[in-house]
């Protein structure tokens, strides 16, 4: 039990009850959506534990409150369902815990969480969201949930849940840098930071990592001295997250070492997919981005914006894009809604890599070697096509053409084909967090007719 510090917990009330006032149950935004109302509610049981206060019932006028997110929680669960992402597991959740907070019964509330996490979360982790930010999400919910409900006392969580739940916890470490904390932007995502104990905000997920690691794996992240970890009273770990050279997960594959993080969007597509980014790749050295993923900066651009749609197209990605002049202009599968992708490739993995097969046979094999701090990639392509374009999406503004790629002063790319080629480094765009969008730059490489085989060398200083 955490004893509060004078004067918190009437500043936690009274903060609570300027809300109340501001905003009516079931009118305005605040209400709009389930999943906000549970991660509202997991707040509030959260902040009671931290005050010391979760030892005795809610007040009458927290359970009256508590009670109302229970019911809009309960309102739209067909369309959390529906929708395979964060709102089913964020909705279940809150759900439970507050069952168990109002001193209901909560065992088919934890039947139905374990259900939809056991359907969500692939056996290594992969989240049907192929996104870190959003897995980031997952396992801070999943933690404060799990964490509140053995401090009221419950029973051991249902299989598959804590299991699920442990492997979810070491890929995102695995997709964390080792010091900044800092997750690769891949796939789509709004910049959730929940229950941020630890305060790394959107950039620095590692309190997140060495949270959902103590509580799930009994392992850490590296950060003995989390913020966090000391409110929730969490012991400290008795081994560091296993770092393999190579990795894979639903969704992912990984290369790690001497300092060098590289993550290829792999498949198979089990889920919905968010982006036109597959067997595109991340690199990231020291915590630092050198190839990255141009992120997501918003689900709701401003009118008239020059990048509005661009982030979810193939060429926003450092991979192939097939007949950019076509009627798809490169994208890997046609856009039909706002969320929604048609004519889904068919992704499989490789011992060293992935392959896609899009619906109109054209075929993209990716294979990936490190050596050193050196990454070896090499693209073969066949089908139908009659144009193949090269792009790798680059961090900062010192880059110079060369015959054969780019340099920079951290790092060299070069690239061969069969045929002459001519290197371009194109203007576009990238988010380096959520509502911000900046000018970047890509090494564009229009690849001889019908190359088959493209060997692109990236070695770092």
């Amino acid at each position: 039990r955490i004893a509060p510090a004078a004067g918190h917990l009437a500043r936690a009330e009274a903060l609570l009850a300027d809300w109340c006032r501001a905003n009516p149950p079931f009118r305005g935004p605040a209400w709009a959506c389930g999943q906000e109302a549970s991660l509202r509610a997991l707040h509030l049981l959260l902040a009671r534990a931290l005050l010391g206060q979760d030892d005795r019932p809610p007040t009458p006028a927290m359970a009256a409150l508590l009670a109302l997110h229970a019911r809009r929680i309960a309102a739209t669960r067909a369309y959390a369902l529906a929708q395979d992402n964060n709102h089913p597991v964020s909705e279940a959740a809150g759900a439970a815990a507050i069952a168990r907070a109002l001193g209901r019964e909560d065992a088919a509330e934890l039947r139905r969480l374990a259900r939809i996490v056991g359907r969500l979360v692939a056996p290594d982790g992969g989240f049907a969201q192929v996104s870190p930010g959003y897995l980031r999400l997952l396992c801070d919910t999943l933690s404060v949930f799990a964490w509140l409900h053995a401090r009221a006392g419950g029973l051991p969580l249902p299989s598959p849940l804590p299991e699920r739940a442990a492997a979810a916890a070491r890929l995102l470490g695995r997709l964390a840098s080792p010091g900044s904390g800092a997750l690769p932007r891949i796939g789509p995502q709004d910049g959730s930071r929940f229950a941020d104990l630890s305060a790394g905000g959107e950039a620095d997920a590692g309190g997140s990592a060495e949270r959902a690691l103590r509580l799930f794996c009994g392992e850490g992240f590296g950060r003995d001295d989390d913020l966090g970890a000391a409110l929730m009273g969490l012991p400290a770990p008795a081994r560091p997250l296993a770092r393999p050279a190579i990795w894979r997960a639903e969704g992912y594959a990984g290369w790690e070492g001497e300092g060098l993080q590289a993550v290829l969007r792999a498949g198979p597509l089990r889920f919905r997919p968010g982006q036109a980014d597959l067997l595109s790749l991340d690199l990231r050295a020291g915590g630092e981005a050198l190839l990255p993923d141009p992120g997501c900066p918003t689900y709701n651009p401003p009118p008239g914006a020059p990048w509005a749609g661009w982030f979810e197209t193939t060429a926003a990605h450092s991979t192939i894009c097939f007949d950019p002049d076509g009627p798809w202009r490169g994208d890997q599968m046609p856009r039909i809604g706002r969320f929604l992708f048609a004519r889904w490739p068919r992704v499989l993995p490789l011992a060293d890599g992935a392959t896609l097969l899009d619906s109109r046979g054209n075929r993209h094999e990716r294979r990936i070697r490190r050596e050193g701090r050196r990454l070896l990639v090499e693209d073969t392509l066949s089908g139908p096509f009659r144009r193949a374009v090269l792009r790798w999406h680059l961090a900062g503004e010192e880059w110079r053409l060369t015959a054969d790629g780019a340099v920079h002063p951290r790092m060299a790319i070069s690239v061969a084909a069969e045929g002459a080629l001519q290197p371009e480094l194109e203007r576009v765009w990238a988010s380096p967090a959520q509502g911000r969008v900046a000018p970047a730059l890509a090494l564009v490489v229009v690849l001889p007719e019908r190359s088959s085989r493209i060997r692109t060398s990236i070695a770092l200083a």
